[in-house]
């Protein structure tokens, strides 16, 4: 589980909490019109931008990126790699049939050269598998960037809203303060989902987008050499470039 997203929610959401604890009753911050306005309408906007599919699948890749942590380290795949490349070069592909990878991703790529298939046929394979993994997780980060957008936007129509009721009514004390709970709350409420919430989750799909782009290209290398026989040694030297060690280096170069 990646930890600094819980911590991060639960120690923004304490401070605004202690914040209007100490500044009155917490009561005054709950408005029923301020959170329809907000929440229906970032919930209706969403549904008009995206496919009803892709609404479902985005909010489930983006509270997944968001939350779980998955073993993807660089060092252990290439020490995986090689390993697995030496058992080839000394008992053939077979020599790996009952080898488990902590990756499914990697197994059923190896799977793929144990049953057979050209390393060509092996590549596209999990390549198109590694797009569609990719293209899941763009849409993810794009819908949770785009209610990030859109809640800010409803809090300030209901802004509009509670000012347009309260200027309709001045002749009636009694429904000023009503009123302009719902313009100050629904502005509230719009940004506290927006930067939060939803953009910091687009924030942190995007980081790991980039980060499984590199992990799947370093699986995709592997399989592949694992199923040329590709010498251990060289394969590496050849793998050590995605290691996070050798980002300034490439930059150099």
């Amino acid at each position: 589980m990646d930890i600094a997203t819980l911590i991060g929610l639960v120690a923004g959401s304490a401070v605004i909490l202690a914040a209007i604890v100490i500044g009155g009753s917490p009561g005054t911050f709950v408005n029923v019109p301020s959170l329809l306005i907000v929440v229906g309408g970032t919930i209706a906007a969403t549904l008009i931008k995206f496919p009803m599919s892709d609404v479902f699948a985005s909010f489930k890749t983006g509270i997944g990126a968001a939350f779980k942590n998955p073993k993807n380290d660089p060092q252990y795949l290439i020490d995986q790699a090689v390993e697995m490349a030496k058992i080839v070069r000394q008992k053939g592909l077979l020599g790996l049939e009952n080898h488990k990878v902590d990756n499914e991703f990697f197994q059923r790529g190896i799977r793929l050269c144990l049953d057979g298939y050209n390393v060509d046929v092996v590549r596209e394979t999990i390549e198109r598998e590694a797009n569609l993994t990719i293209l899941r997780q763009e849409k993810g980060e794009l819908m949770f960037r785009g209610i990030g957008d859109t809640a800010p936007a409803f809090g300030m129509i209901g802004t509009l809203v509670g000012l347009v009721q309260m200027l309709s009514n001045m002749d009636d004390p009694k429904t000023i303060g009503p009123a302009m709970a719902v313009a100050m709350l629904t502005t509230f409420y719009g940004a506290f989902i927006a930067n939060l919430v939803a953009l910091p989750i687009a924030d942190k799909l995007s980081i790991k987008t980039e980060r499984d782009r590199l992990t799947l290209d370093l699986i995709i290398e592997s399989v592949a050499q694992i199923g040329s026989n590709q010498n251990p040694n060289v394969l590496q030297e050849m793998l050590a470039v995605y290691l996070p060690s050798n980002a300034g280096k490439d930059k150099k170069k």
